[in-house]
């Protein structure tokens, strides 16, 4: 897994004091990877930036430096060996340390100072055990060309990921992405001339698929009804930080919390669970801690008052986790409420099912009217209408951006609808994201959109998940998804996904549910940032004005 990957390469650099030096792009990865307790019980007690010129030297302590192993960081290091302010060096690269630069490390320690270098397959930012991330902004220009050093990185990462699990792929990609193709051939290129390191046994063939965020604008667009997803999508998480600082009566310790499964039990075991789950699992929580809290009440000996003692860093950590939970989830419950986000759902539910357009169009014009929902959700309303509906008879937006521009939304805002259009309509977007349009297919659709009460809000299914299944039956056209440097396969093993212009935990509950019911084909997901609805259409406008 992307995670358990790096455990157990930290804390090599023997006993005593340590510092631990790290650059602008690695210092994410630890701080979401490690506890600060973790690195305690490692003895590192320090750390720094490699890039902060005022460091005092400290030479008593060994020193780990963690960094991708780009030119500015090689001279970096090279600088800091030729003036060593610590005992020792241990250098960890993220990623492939070229045989040129590993000579520049060499000529520059004069004092022999360095103990090891090792490369550590670590050149992204690990989420959870099957999901990673990059954080990266603008990624390209209108969708078509690569921005200035995003290609490079993406590959450089995935060829991390590809070493760390120890794969070596054939490669496939969406076929009318040119974001795609040039990363799958940037990322075969680099295989090709480090053939060397990629010299894996293996019983089955893994694949690299390469997909593009516009072949699936839908599911960016949603609102969301699980815990994690839920917390990205009306709060935003981002290192696995929750600002709340904007929460009515926030408690001033409260207004950033750290949201981490490997820290967090309660968290981790409630990711998945929908919003109905939660609040019952938070009830039982709050239970479980006024027994506690009741218990530590009745101490009437030295025993009693040892044990409390003992327990105490676990009992107060439990009422950080209680404290945390109902303020979130009490948080989450007000939004919902306030700004009518059931019946919100409903409707976008509805959309993503290509439920009857008339009745659709009726229910989106009532509430573009109701004076309680957001501006964000009116907006998302008539942008999910056009992607839906745009080649079915009666399609007419105009009516719909009316009622928008007479509830105060600008024009700006208003033109989403064509900048969204142009980065992903029908004509734009590869793939089958509704499905071949046959009346078999029509007819299941809308015996789907019937569902139980229970289902009404989880209806849609993220294109990724269709796409694994055409896949694994092989079943997957050429024609939507081409193969690179290789010839067709009819039978792969693990699978390796990367989404160019990002990933929503909607589609990270999708992987985590088919590694469950598919061991045999497990998936690694990853892209170049995690997204929720404000930063798909930030980019989006992005994407138009390039």
């Amino acid at each position: 897994a992307v995670v358990s990957t790096q455990s157990g390469h930290y804390g090599r650099g023997g006993r005593g004091m340590k510092v631990f030096l790290l650059g602008q792009e690695t210092l994410p990865i630890v701080s979401i990877t490690f506890a600060q307790s973790d690195l305690l019980k490692e003895e590192v007690y320090l750390f720094e930036r490699i890039d902060n010129a005022s460091r005092e030297p400290m030479k008593n302590m060994r020193c780990m430096v963690f960094l991708r192993p780009t030119a500015h960081n090689i001279e970096l290091v090279v600088r800091e060996l030729k003036n060593p302010r610590y005992g020792h060096y241990h250098l960890y690269f993220s990623n492939i340390l070229e045989k040129e630069d590993i000579r520049k490390l060499a000529d520059a320690d004069e004092y022999e100072s360095v103990k090891e270098i090792q490369e550590f397959y670590v050149d992204y930012i690990p989420i959870l055990d099957h999901v990673f991330t990059l954080n990266l902004g603008q990624i390209s220009r209108r969708g078509v060309s690569w921005e200035m050093g995003a290609l490079k990185r993406s590959a450089d990462t995935l060829i991390s990921v590809l070493l760390a699990l120890k794969k070596f792929p054939v490669v496939r990609y969406s076929a009318k992405s040119r974001l795609a193709q040039g990363l799958a051939e940037n990322t075969l290129n680099i295989i090709k001339d480090h053939s060397h390191l990629f010299e894996f046994r293996r019983s089955d063939t893994p694949l690299l698929l390469i997909l593009d965020r516009r072949d699936d604008p839908i599911t960016p667009l949603l609102n969301q009804w699980t815990y994690q997803a839920m917390l990205h999508e009306l709060l935003g998480i981002n290192n696995n930080r929750v600002d709340l600082s904007e929460v009515p009566g926030i408690a001033k310790d409260m207004r950033e919390v750290i949201m981490s499964p490997d820290q967090d039990t309660f968290f981790k075991d409630s990711l998945y669970s929908d919003f109905g789950e939660i609040g019952i699992k938070i009830k039982d929580l709050v239970d479980k801690f006024q027994q506690q809290q009741h218990s530590t009440a009745n101490i009437s000996s030295i025993t009693d008052m040892k044990k409390f003692v003992d327990s105490y860093p676990q009992f107060k950590k439990f009422s950080g986790t209680v404290s945390k939970h109902v303020a979130i989830v009490g948080e989450l419950s007000r939004i919902v409420q306030d700004y009518n986000l059931l019946e919100v759902s409903e409707v976008e539910q509805q959309m993503t099912t290509q439920s009857s357009h008339s009745e659709v169009q009726q229910k989106v014009s009532r509430l573009l009217r109701n004076q309680q929902v957001r501006e964000i959700d009116l907006l998302r309303l008539v942008l999910l209408y056009s992607l839906c509906y745009e080649r079915q008879n009666g399609y007419n937006p105009q009516g719909l951006l009316e009622m928008l521009r007479n509830r105060g939304v600008s024009d700006a805002k208003c033109k989403m609808v064509t900048h969204i259009m142009n980065y992903a309509g029908a004509a734009v977007r590869g793939g089958q994201l509704f499905g071949e349009q046959t009346a078999v297919s029509m007819t299941k659709k809308y015996f789907k959109g019937l569902q139980g009460v229970e289902n009404v809000y989880t209806q849609h299914k993220p294109l990724i998940s269709d796409i694994l299944q055409q896949l694994t039956l092989n079943k997957l056209k050429d024609s939507d998804y081409a193969w690179l440097g290789s010839a067709p396969i009819s039978r792969i093993g693990d699978i390796i996904v990367f989404v160019i212009g990002g990933l929503t935990y909607e589609e990270v509950k999708a992987i985590h549910n088919w590694n469950i019911a598919n061991p045999g084909n497990k998936v690694t997901i990853g892209s170049t940032s995690l997204i929720n609805t404000k930063m798909f259409l930030e980019s989006v406008v992005l994407n138009s004005a390039s």
